[in-house]
């Protein structure tokens, strides 16, 4: 995926990576974009099992690097140590912090920005799309993600959505054909804690299963 608009299909996320032989079978199963949590509260945190140096070699153009209320130079230090392709930012960033990050960061380096969805949709934050990649749309929680539960999607439908967006938040083989119902389509989906035995150790049969799913779902679309 490159830092443009690509439409030629949905695209794949996996969240909460930590085990390299997990890594290279999603990378064998042409998985769009690896994420990796580098939040110390997470119980996904990338860096209790992986060095940066071991994250650098993996050999994959969608290497997405999750931040949470962090640092500029803590980000932009950790994206040239693992060698990330992309930022999300998934914690309170504003606007001045992501166009400090955009101007420091190398221009090559996406950037993915998390807006957590509650009871009430947000409008503010949707209009913060300068210097912005792609938007991800998550369920809001205390721990930042990964809790395995959904938003309303149906809130998307109410709203002006100005980016190209991920979809997050329980998705499952069970409730992603209720994306039927949404007038703007995500570009891609980010898969978790629904595809894992434990945080961080990967269901990969459950993956490719759910990944066959979305590719059939969409070549009907096209037809």
């Amino acid at each position: 995926m490159s830092n443009k608009t690509s439409t030629h299909k949905q695209l794949l996320k996996v969240c909460g990576l930590t085990v390299l032989d997990q890594i290279q079978e999603l990378i064998l199963m042409k998985v769009d974009l690896l994420g990796f949590i580098f939040y110390e509260k997470s119980p996904r945190y990338v860096l209790n099992h992986l060095s940066f140096e071991e994250i650098s070699r993996i050999d994959h153009q969608g290497k997405v690097g999750v931040f949470v209320n962090e640092t500029v130079g803590f980000i932009i230090e950790t994206a040239k140590k693992a060698v990330l392709n992309y930022i999300q930012l998934h914690g309170d960033e504003n606007e001045d912090f992501i166009a400090e990050l955009r101007e420091k960061l190398s221009p090559k380096t996406g950037i993915i920005k998390v807006i957590r969805i509650g009871k009430q949709k947000p409008e503010t934050e949707m209009m913060m799309t300068k210097n912005i990649d792609y938007l991800l749309f998550d369920t809001d929680s205390k721990a930042f993600g990964g809790t395995g539960q959904r938003f309303d999607w149906n809130m998307l439908n109410s709203a002006e959505i100005p980016l190209p967006y991920f979809l997050s938040g329980g998705i499952s083989e069970e409730n992603v054909s209720d994306m039927d119902k949404l007038t703007q389509k995500p570009l891609g989906l980010d898969i978790n804690s629904k595809f894992e035995s434990s945080p961080g150790n990967k269901n990969i049969n459950q993956i490719r299963k759910f990944k066959e799913i979305i590719r059939i779902r969409y070549s009907q679309e096209q037809i």
